[in-house]
């Protein structure tokens, strides 16, 4: 009889999390949510930091309309959880003649002045966005971002290569991964994933996720 109990039970909640678009852990489901999503090759990439719970898995075009809807989302649900978020560029190539410079440009901000900073110019392109059209509109604009807060583009951003070299990698393991489009989001467990199809559902998710994982216990300190 028990054993008849428990079975109904474990089904009850299956059928649960199936009309949430989630599995319970182990195993979080590796789907989207709420529709079709991305048929994807290699996912062991997958996975928050070490240490970290929960993490939103992010690839972006800095010339892609939708990343720029979406930005301010993901950034608020970074602040608002405290969860970290793994950005990842991925240029389209040539329907979108300036995202790789951007993506460039970023990463110095980002090495060269601060993570923040960088964030600051990424948000500044994304709503600035139909007013560049080409390579030297977005020299122009970082020109100015760079004099907006104080300091100067250097002539030759990336005189090494370093940054294109990172980007061209963020590039890589997006075709590892199998993205086709971008935004790409997905809010990861160290159990699984879920692919957020609609950015409307990213706290949903987040939150259902948030809570299969549980709470991770303190940590009690060695009595003296």
């Amino acid at each position: 009889m028990r054993r008849t109990f428990m079975n109904r039970l474990r089904l009850l909640v299956a059928a649960l999390f199936v009309a949430l678009g989630l599995a319970p852990v182990p195993g979080v489901a590796q789907k989207a949510v709420p529709g079709p999503g991305t048929p994807f090759k290699d996912t062991s990439m997958i996975k928050p930091p070490p240490g970290a719970k929960l993490a939103i898995f992010e690839f972006e075009d800095m010339e892609c309309p939708m990343c720029a809807h979406v930005f301010p989302i993901v950034h608020q649900a970074v602040e608002h959880y405290k969860i970290p978020l793994l950005r990842h560029d991925f240029p389209l190539g040539p329907a979108h003649p300036w995202s790789f410079e951007a993506a460039v440009d970023a990463r110095y901000i980002q090495d060269k002045i601060s993570p923040k900073t960088a964030d600051e110019y990424r948000g500044a392109v994304f709503a600035a966005q139909t007013s560049i059209a080409n390579r030297d509109d977005l020299a122009a604009f970082t020109r100015r971002f760079f004099q907006s807060h104080g300091g100067q583009m250097p002539f030759v951003v990336d005189p090494t290569g370093q940054f294109a070299k990172e980007v061209r990698e963020d590039r890589a393991l997006g075709d590892k991964l199998g993205v086709n489009e971008t935004p790409t989001l997905l809010v990861c467990t160290q159990q699984g994933w879920v692919q957020v199809t609609d950015a409307a559902q990213l706290y949903s998710v987040i939150d259902t996720m948030e809570a299969q994982v549980g709470s991770v216990p303190a940590v009690k300190k060695a009595s003296r």
